[in-house]
Order: C-alpha cells, then sequence, then structure tokens
C-alpha cells in the first residue's frame, strides 16, 4: 500500500551552515529515496521545513521515523498520513523547491507573513502541494571558500 506523509519541522539553529544541511539532506533522500521507490518535495524557508514523501507505507514510516531523530529538526508535527493509489512526485526522488512568490502569496492569502507550514489544514494542505508539483526544482548554491578555490589563505 502507497501512503502520503507530510510533515514540517523547525530548523535547529544550532547547526549553523544552512546550504550544507540542505545539501546534506537533498544528497542523502535522493540516494534513498531512489533505492526504495520514494518519491517527493522538500521545501525551506523562514526556518521551517516541509516536506512530503509518497511510497510504500513500511519504508516511508520508518523514513519519518529516522528523520524524528534527526538533530537538524525539531518541532516536528506530521499531517494525516494519506493511502495513495499514484505518487504525484513520481518524477523526482526529492524535489527541492526554495523560497517562492507563489508560496509567499499562498501564506499571505491565509494571512501568515511567512511561511508557516504548522498552519495547514486538510483544505489547504492539498493547495500547497500544488503549488510545489508546479513550482520549478532548485539547485542548492554552493557558496566556495578560499580553500576550495586553490587559494592559500595564509599567503
Amino acid at each position: 500500500m502507497k501512503i502520503q506523509l507530510c510533515y514540517a519541522s523547525t530548523r535547529n539553529l544550532q547547526s549553523e551552515d544552512l546550504l550544507q544541511d540542505l545539501n546534506d539532506i537533498l544528497t542523502i533522500a535522493r540516494d534513498f529515496n531512489s533505492r526504495h521507490d520514494i518519491c517527493g518535495v522538500l521545501y525551506y524557508a523562514d526556518g521551517s521545513f516541509f516536506q512530503c514523501l509518497q511510497g510504500e507505507k513500511e519504508i516511508v514510516e520508518a523514513l519519518f521515523a529516522n528523520i524524528c531523530k534527526d538533530e537538524r529538526h525539531c518541532e516536528i508535527i506530521s499531517f494525516e498520513i494519506m493511502e495513495i493509489e499514484e505518487t504525484k512526485f513520481k518524477d523526482w526522488s526529492m524535489k527541492y523547491v526554495q523560497r517562492n512568490s507563489e508560496i509567499n502569496k499562498f501564506f499571505k492569502k491565509m494571512n501568515f507573513k511567512m511561511f508557516s507550514p504548522s498552519a495547514l489544514d486538510d483544505k489547504t494542505l492539498p493547495v500547497f502541494l500544488n503549488h510545489l508539483y508546479d513550482a520549478d526544482q532548485a539547485k542548492i548554491k554552493q557558496r566556495v571558500g578560499m580553500n576550495n578555490r586553490g587559494v592559500n589563505k595564509y599567503i
């Protein structure tokens, strides 16, 4: 049986490098998900994560249990787990969507000044997922430090 499991969390601010955290999450997720026929989407803005996972029930639930232990996340809330016939995000082992004007407008219509995934409910979650589905996939831009450019910082 295939399910959809969506959750939101607050980013643990003890981890100082957001870009590295996002890159690590996406690298691990894409590898694991492609090997286990899981697909989904990750969105991050304003200190909050939102992720939707779609795939076989046992695998998705075990994956979510591991996510709940991940120190990069705190204040995790899970939305209603839904049985699905088909995966909507089947083209992506883990799509990543960056801050997006359509999503900003969506939350402003709900009277939130910033991304507030914990405010989603049974009516607004499907609309939000459609925005994520329609949004372009983003790439994480890595910062290049002096050492990574072949420059010795001591000279």
